[in-house]
């Protein structure tokens, strides 16, 4: 296990809406959203009903939210989540300094590269609070040649890690990454 894997472990959907606890149905749109765990610094997945949404049923420390469809027993994993969900937790993520959120930003930024949202455009190494830090730099796709890189801190990851945390992100948005 990495050094994230016993302190960063995320559940699996439930498949029942977790306000009435009633099954969510393959097929139906759901609404599934990230909530921080009071506990420690884990980010919690959550599942809604469409009507209980509506209602506005809301779970405490909401971090980010978005529509999905539960998926049939019989069907492979799939692209759940749009690359819109995954540039929100990006971009959500950008002043959160905890160890733990600043490797699951980076890992967001290498999936946003592979899926070629984000180009790396360079490195390097600022001081905070008297300690260097590597951030890589990246611009979004589409953005001016005059806009700013956005910077990435680097937690200088192994590809252990990188690995258990990508997991652990398909695991929370259903998708295959």
């Amino acid at each position: 296990m990495t050094r994230f894997g016993a302190n960063y472990q995320v559940a699996r959907p439930t498949g029942r809406c977790a306000a009435t606890d009633e099954p969510l149905v393959p097929g139906n749109a759901c609404m599934a959203t990230l909530c921080e765990n009071p506990e420690d610094e884990s980010l919690i997945r959550r599942d809604y009903s469409i009507s209980a949404w509506e209602d506005g049923v809301r779970p405490e420390g909401l971090f980010s939210f978005w529509k999905s469809v539960i998926p049939e027993a019989t069907d492979k994993k799939g692209a759940l989540v749009d690359d819109d969900v995954l540039r929100d937790l990006f971009e959500r993520l950008a002043t959160d300094d905890r160890p733990q959120r600043v490797a699951f930003r980076f890992v967001l930024g290498l999936i946003l590269m592979r899926k070629r949202w984000f180009k790396f455009v360079g490195r390097i190494e600022a001081g905070v609070d008297g300690v260097s830090q590597e951030r890589w730099l990246m611009k979004p796709k589409g953005a001016e040649p005059e806009d700013p890189p956005l910077e990435v801190i680097n937690p200088r990851l192994s590809d252990e890690d990188v690995m258990e945390l990508t997991e652990q992100l398909s695991e929370i948005l259903q998708s295959e990454l």
